[in-house]
């Protein structure tokens, strides 16, 4: 391994950690830089469908996901006011007959520890913490990565996966241009033990509304339950996952829902809430040896729960594209935007349709609700919302053109 061409990841999140491993399997010496000084994600939930179980379990993860997820049944809509309740479409057994895999909802920290462990198991020294990237610089040999600290590492190619506020876009591009939805977001978790049995349910549920949705799914077997809201609100655009609100606030959001949600929220132990912020799909990734990934450059709103999954997709295939090309790492960087970037786009703009799906003004009314949903939630404008997403292979070999 020390002989084979260095490759250095700026970021130790999903995506990052996924392509350090996928980068080891193939042979590559890899090291990841990440800024904070533990090595933690937030207490979120996850969504892996069979597209991104694919690759984990290609990346040899397949147990040890088994023994943390939680495998719903299905998923279903549910009406804001009345709780009337439609399917969206079935999952379990069902997704690996049609899709060839499992959809998992996962604790986020859950995911990150375990593919941190396996990246760790290939090389110990893979992962540096406390190492804030601050500048690079390229000649035709190689790149150097600059800390924070003053200190230079070598390496083949850099790769920015250093999520919505990359550090190393910025150096490549500039600034970015975020714009603001309209809408904020509040998320939690609840210890499902507190909560009544009709909530116990082993379904995925997307409530839809007038101006605002809802998503609710359990983690860690069934322990907890994640939740999040999304409202159309001008008055609150700090795009942080870390700032904390309160339950009296977030029922104010929601005030005249149905009374489940009403429950829901006032079990969040600690609510957090951010504005949701959109960004136009990026022309170019990479710039000679120095390439992005993941949320630094297709950062998409959590309307459509591909985020994650795009970005395990990205690390598997940016592996896939430098084993392919050798030492020619250039061609590596574009052959990987060529392979991601019509998808990922489409996920981007998938994404943010969703918002008139969900938010739709008709959701006011009961019969135009019905009607609506009929309209929308039929069983083959489902499929072509979804399938393409599901049965995507992001493990085939690519040939170097």
């Amino acid at each position: 391994m020390a002989s084979s061409p260095r490759i250095l990841i700026a970021g130790a999140g999903i995506g990052g950690l996924t392509a350090a491993l996928a980068l080891l399997r193939q042979g590559f010496s890899v090291r990841v830089f990440e800024q904070a000084k533990v090595l933690a994600e937030v207490g979120a939930g996850v969504q892996i469908s069979a597209n991104g179980n694919r690759v984990l379990f290609a990346l040899g993860l397949e147990a040890a996901l088994k023994k943390m997820a939680w495998i719903p049944e299905g998923k279903e809509v549910r009406l804001w006011s009345t709780g009337e309740t439609w399917p969206l479409f079935d999952l379990g057994a069902e997704s690996v007959e049609r899709y060839g895999f499992p959809y998992y909802m996962l604790h986020r920290a859950d995911l990150h520890a375990l593919l941190a462990e396996a990246v760790l198991a290939l090389d110990p020294d893979c992962i540096r913490l406390d190492a804030r990237c601050a500048g690079f610089a390229e000649d035709s040999d190689g790149v150097r990565l600059r800390l924070a600290g003053g200190e230079s590492i070598a390496g083949a190619a850099l790769i920015g996966a250093d999520g919505v506020h990359s550090a190393i876009r910025q150096a490549m591009f500039g600034a970015d241009k975020p714009h603001f939805t309209g809408c904020m977001a509040w998320r939690g978790i609840i210890p499902a033990d507190k909560l009544p049995p009709n909530l116990l349910r082993p379904i995925g549920t997307n409530w839809i509304g007038p101006g605002g949705h809802i998503v609710h799914y359990f983690l860690r077997r069934g322990e907890l339950v994640n939740f999040v809201g999304v409202r159309e609100r001008a008055d609150w655009t700090i795009e942080s996952w870390t700032a904390v609100g309160t339950v009296e606030e977030c029922l104010a959001d929601f005030k005249g829902w149905h009374e489940d949600i009403q429950t829901l929220i006032r079990h969040i132990e600690t609510p957090y809430k951010w504005a949701l912020m959109a960004r136009e799909p990026m022309k170019r990734w990479s710039v000679g040896r120095v390439g992005l990934m993941g949320d630094a450059c297709h950062p998409m709103l959590p309307f459509l729960a591909q985020g994650a999954n795009s970005a395990i997709e990205d690390g598997m295939m940016l592996a896939t594209c430098l084993k392919a090309f050798g030492r020619d790492v250039p061609a590596a960087l574009r052959a990987f935007e060529r392979e991601r970037q019509e998808r990922t786009t489409r996920m981007m703009r998938g994404s943010a349709a969703n918002v008139d799906l969900f938010h739709n003004p008709v959701l006011a009314s009961g019969v135009g609700a019905a009607q609506f949903v009929a309209d929308n939630w039929q069983p083959e404008r489902v499929a072509a919302r979804y399938d393409w997403l599901f049965t995507y292979d992001a493990t085939r070999e690519l040939v170097a053109a």
